[in-house]
């Protein structure tokens, strides 16, 4: 059985918070130079320098001490709804926690964005109480997908521990209705076929452990020597296990059909000629339309150890995408690293 970092099944504002600042320190354990490359990206400007600085000889006002030891002070104030329900009056008293801190930044975290005219209300005031004050007060408006996706962005595919960490972030979110209108038709998640590649691309078809965590995305990219060989858009996805009692199907996206038991019971067969435990472990099936031939080639050294995600309009640079056929086409003339 998976162990999951995060509670699950609890709707409470404080059981939320928790969750995505126990997803903060991990990142913080795992490497601090990710965690702050995540702070200065999302939440303060290119001046914000929160690392610890070593300095040998620096010059004060009295003299020149040997070294120093060094850190920018800054506090994050956070304050979490499970809709847009945050009231302007507690806000502002919430400014009442900062002190005189050179960086200070209030976060509203919600699965939505507040209503543009509460945010405007409120940074109105928050103005207001900047005018008064040495140092400001910066507001940043996000949700719980926002945080996943900055995240997403600081670590690569590499980072196998913390990669499993917000998967099992964002399976806690989706569970719990935190990520509500999700933006999984831009993304694809590239997956590690090779010796099943022939399989999936013929059956339109591919398998992994059901327990594992994954965020929303439309599409499946197939992996095998260093390219994106094969992409599909997805259809249905279908958990199943073999049982006492024969074969048993739980259809998360999608309908069960007797074509796609059918499919599932070949990869089951597949799985077996490689080795693959698909009757006692459960495992979920993601099926696609069809999978079309592709070329999204790697350009670093080194496979990647596990899947990926892709933002299939910043890769294409547009904000509509063509059919799928047309994607595998453009992802040809593409790259990454």
């Amino acid at each position: 059985m998976k162990i999951h970092y995060f509670q699950r099944y609890h709707a409470k504002e404080n059981v939320a918070t928790a969750n995505t600042m126990l997803l903060l320190s991990r990142l913080y354990q795992y490497s601090s130079d990710k965690f702050f490359r995540f702070l200065k990206s999302e939440f303060f400007s290119d001046s914000f320098e929160p690392e610890i600085v070593f300095n040998l000889q620096e010059k004060s006002v009295d003299g020149i001490p040997d070294a120093t030891i060094t850190q920018e002070s800054f506090k994050i104030v956070v304050e979490t709804k499970m809709s847009d329900w945050f009231y302007t009056d507690q806000l502002m008293r919430h400014l009442n926690s900062f002190s005189d801190e050179k960086y200070k930044v209030m976060i509203t975290l919600a699965p939505e964005l507040m209503a543009g005219d509460k945010k405007k209300i409120f940074e109105q005031q928050l103005k207001e109480y900047n005018a008064t004050q040495t140092s400001h007060v910066i507001h940043i408006n996000t949700t719980f997908e926002g945080i996943a996706n900055a995240i997403q962005e600081v670590i690569d595919d590499r980072d196998y521990e913390m990669q499993e960490v917000l998967d099992d972030y964002l399976n806690y979110c989706y569970n719990d209705g935190l990520i509500t209108v999700s933006d999984s038709w831009k993304f694809m998640r590239m997956q590690l076929a090779g010796i099943t590649f022939d399989f999936n691309v013929s059956e339109d078809i591919y398998y992994d452990n059901a327990e594992r965590g994954f965020r929303a995305h439309d599409y499946l990219g197939l992996y095998k020597n260093k390219s994106v060989r094969a992409i599909g858009k997805i259809c249905a996805r279908i958990i199943a296990i073999e049982t006492e009692n024969g074969m048993k199907y739980e259809a998360e996206y999608g309908e069960l059909t007797e074509e796609r038991k059918q499919k599932i019971l070949r990869a089951i067969a597949n799985g077996d000629e490689h080795g693959y435990d698909l009757r006692t472990i459960k495992h979920r099936y993601f099926f696609v339309e069809k999978f079309y031939e592709t070329d999204f080639k790697k350009i670093t050294p080194k496979a990647p150890m596990g899947s990926r995600i892709f933002d299939l309009t910043q890769i294409l640079e547009t904000e509509h995408l063509p059919e799928t056929k047309d994607i595998a086409e453009l992802l040809k003339t593409k790259t990454w690293s």
